[in-house]
């Protein structure tokens, strides 16, 4: 048997961080250092791909272990 919660859980965890940091560099989430920065900005979307693509993988990994 596959094991896929690995991929979920480390696919939400990366997911999250990664919508928070593309928001605090969208300057939508203020009050930190990262509040604005483009590299944020570039950095958060990049990680939120990563974070959709292992949740989709978790997925994709329990439907075929059925």
């Amino acid at each position: 048997m596959k094991r896929s919660w690995p991929f979920l859980v480390v696919g939400v965890i990366l997911a999250a961080i990664g919508l928070v940091w593309t928001l605090q560099g969208l300057n939508v989430l203020r009050g930190s250092a990262m509040s604005g920065s483009s590299l944020w900005g570039t950095i958060g979307p990049i990680l939120l791909v990563v974070g959709v693509v292992l949740i989709v993988v978790g997925i994709v990994r329990r439907r075929r272990a059925r």
